[in-house]
């Protein structure tokens, strides 16, 4: 299945002049009034703990959605594994955390994108391990990544490309949070990190001098999304009207800006 017929089959917003309405009215709810999500708040800059709470550009949109819909946003802060197994438990009714949509996961639950995101390769600065980006100079080479991330699938791809071409295998060390990977690079544990472009330009904003992009972005077209049980069509219909509205309202585009993404993330412009 194409980028392009996933991503229509599960955005109605594909579709030129539907029109639907905010409304979770006929949708099951965890909570009367509230719209619990589930969410692993270990993502920079998406969903992050800040003096406590959490922060983050998935954060501030769902605050946004939660007021076209009329309900309170609850978060369910927990483990990234544990997230669709939550959605599907029927403990959370959405899932808000950056998840990028692939057809694995688009087997279990239904998404509605929100963003197009690509992929860095970052190294510590000075680039020790003389890594050229996503190519054979990562052979035989350690690259942290997030456990059960997308960047984990992008590391065992090239793992096996390495080997298939009878070259040193790579090392993908899977830490639990991305806090945890980038921490294993800036002390030498890993050679390179696979990031999320914006989670590495927040790196090097926060930490200016501790790490590097090496080579370009890659898989700069994957979507992330919010999850909704699948054949939950009252859910799904809520969301994405919800999403609509804050797209033409100028909020959307308003987040983008304050965290500081580049523009081409947004897939409404």
């Amino acid at each position: 299945m194409s980028r392009l017929r996933l991503a229509c089959g599960i955005l109605s917003l594909c579709l030129s002049g539907s029109v639907l309405a905010a409304d979770l009215s006929s949708a099951t709810l965890v909570e009367k009034g509230a719209l619990t999500y589930g969410v692993a708040g270990t993502f920079a800059p998406f969903e992050f703990q800040k003096d406590g709470k959490l922060s983050g550009f998935d954060i501030d949109m769902i605050g946004f959605l939660s007021k076209k819909l009329g309900v309170e946003a609850k978060p369910m802060n927990m483990e990234f594994k544990g997230l669709i197994v939550a959605l599907q438990g029927g403990r959370a009714d959405i899932i808000n955390s950056a998840m990028y949509i692939n057809e694995q996961r688009a087997a279990q639950v239904d998404f509605v994108p929100y963003l197009k995101i690509g992929t860095l390769v970052l190294v510590q600065a000075g680039n020790p391990a003389k890594i050229t980006g996503r190519d054979d100079s990562l052979c035989g080479k350690t690259i942290a990544v997030t456990l059960a991330g997308i960047q984990e699938t992008y590391a065992r791809q090239d793992d096996k490309r390495c080997r298939d071409k009878g070259l040193a295998a790579v090392n993908v060390m899977t830490l639990p949070t991305a806090q945890d990977s980038a921490l294993t690079l800036r002390q030498g544990r890993a050679d390179a990190l696979f990031v999320a472009t914006p989670g590495a330009v927040e790196l090097m904003d926060k930490v200016p001098g501790v790490y590097a992009v090496t080579g370009p972005e890659f898989e700069a077209n994957t979507q992330i999304g919010i999850a909704v049980r699948k054949g939950d069509i009252a859910m799904k219909s809520a969301v994405e009207a919800a999403l609509k509205d804050i797209v033409a309202d100028g909020s959307y585009r308003k987040l983008i800006e304050t965290w500081k993404f580049p523009a081409s993330v947004s897939l409404f412009d």
